[in-house]
């Protein structure tokens, strides 16, 4: 679902369900210099997590790089999974950290979208850049935030992304949680230092957003500026 258009309260609320599986990309042809068909049965591997294949098929020749029709990685359909183990291979045999699919998305994306907080903080580790946004303008932490994934935010937070920081149509991390009824994570924001009084370019704060979208205990929790 694309962000296409200055948002209504209730469709703002709809845009944070960041949906990862992508819709009709133009076709990618695999990043291979070997064998195709062993670049093709890492892509498999890495999307059944069989981690045991992934290396067998590394360590005879596949190209880490190699991509799918949706231009995605076997690290990036790993982060999509959650899966530390093949992650850890991809990035041993030198994958790219940042290479993202054919919507921009990066296997940092992937992760926070899903919540696998230790494969988001391990490709922060890797060097993983979170400043990084898709073909709709949306970083890892909108992703986490919309999706609730408080650990994926708390790993984000923690490698320096300012909390307050304003994305498209300029919504913060706590109105993104707000709109979506995220309670946990709105709680979390707000101890980290998330700000009450911002309001996006519709002159709403988060709590306003919340209350709007039918959030009501996230409102109160928000309370006012």
């Amino acid at each position: 679902m694309r962000l296409n258009r200055r948002p209504l309260s209730v469709e703002m609320l709809a845009t944070c369900c960041l949906v990862l599986t992508l819709a009709s990309p133009a076709p990618v042809r695999a990043q291979a210099t070997s064998n195709p068909n062993l670049n093709a049965q890492l892509l498999v591997a890495a999307r059944q997590g069989d981690v045991a294949q992934v290396e067998r098929v590394l360590a005879s020749g596949a190209v880490p790089s190699s991509r799918n029709r949706l231009g995605k990685t076997a690290l990036l359909l790993a982060a999509e999974k959650g899966n530390l183990a093949i992650v850890e291979a991809m990035l041993k045999s030198g994958a790219d950290v940042d290479q993202a699919s054919v919507e921009g998305v990066t296997p940092l994306m992937a992760a926070s979208y899903v919540g696998a907080a230790p494969v988001v903080r391990r490709l922060l580790e890797a060097g993983a850049k979170s400043d990084v946004r898709d073909r709709m303008n949306k970083p890892a932490i909108v992703y986490a935030a919309g999706e609730g994934r408080t650990g994926a935010i708390d790993a984000l937070l923690a490698s320096g992304i300012d909390v307050n920081a304003a994305y498209e149509h300029r919504l913060t991390a706590l109105m993104w949680a707000a709109g979506q009824g995220q309670l946990e994570t709105v709680k979390l924001l707000l101890e980290r230092g998330a700000r009450r009084d911002l309001r996006d370019d519709r002159g709403l704060t988060a709590a306003e957003i919340a209350r709007q979208a039918g959030q009501t205990a996230v409102g109160d929790a928000i309370g006012t500026p």
